[in-house]
């Protein structure tokens, strides 16, 4: 069953007298519990893409679903909740509150879901365990590394349950190896709690991790397949 089913998505943004589709009739399903990387080089239409997906902004024209509901032409008020319950979110900055511990960090997805304080502090420990940050939890940004804050954010994106986790760049600004262990992380929520992935990155040995490649260029999709395919296509070009 799809969880994400875009139809001829176009963005048109306007520059003076000119005008751009960074969406050029884009086409995409996403079934539920795949895990898909968005791969583009800058000005492809893959973070543009990305923000329809988080309903941080809607096209010009088409159509985008999810879990069968219209997005485009829900109001704001619903949209926001379709955000809180449905969609994890990871960027590549962590945007963590800087003097907020883990654990209050955790907890701010479900302030805005009205869950009471005690089962929101119970649910925030479970996704920092889930992440190896149970002994974090009273720790702030700035006492954490990357891939700890990283993990924190993590744990945010997963603590309301939602089924869709949109990462952006998520180890941009990470070593290799802090890295690896954050794409592992992803591989494990996928895997075994049935996540559906979707992670913008330019680099392919994140892309590697995931299970399906789609590659923008131009606002257009060029490329769609199979990771294992991908990666024997790769190796045949070098």
């Amino acid at each position: 069953m799809d969880l994400i089913e875009v139809r001829h998505a176009i963005k048109t943004y306007q520059t003076g007298e000119d005008s751009f589709n960074a969406l050029d009739d884009v086409s995409l399903k996403v079934k539920k519990g795949e895990f898909c990387a968005i791969m583009g080089t800058s000005g492809s239409g893959k973070s543009t893409f990305m923000n329809m997906l988080g309903t941080l902004d809607k096209p010009t024209s088409g159509e985008y679903y999810l879990d069968g509901e219209d997005m485009i032409h829900l109001p704001s008020d619903e949209l926001a909740m379709v955000r809180c319950e449905k969609i994890g979110f990871i960027f590549q900055g962590f945007n963590l509150i800087s003097r907020t511990s883990a654990l209050d960090n955790v907890c701010l997805p479900m302030i805005y879901k009205g869950i009471p304080e005690e089962e929101r502090i119970e649910r925030a420990k479970w996704a920092l365990k889930i992440v190896g940050l149970e002994n974090r939890e009273d720790h702030m940004p700035n006492q954490m590394s990357g891939g700890q804050q990283q993990r924190v954010a993590i744990a945010r994106a997963i603590v309301n349950d939602a089924p869709l986790i949109l990462a952006d760049e998520p180890t941009g600004n990470l070593d290799t190896k802090t890295s690896i262990e954050v794409m592992e992380f992803f591989v494990r929520l996928n895997e075994e709690m049935g996540k559906t992935i979707v992670v913008v990155t330019h680099e392919p040995d994140i892309a590697e991790y995931t299970k399906r490649v789609v590659k923008f260029k131009d606002g257009k999709v060029v490329l769609d397949m199979p990771k294992t395919e991908w990666v024997k296509q790769r190796t045949r070009e070098t």
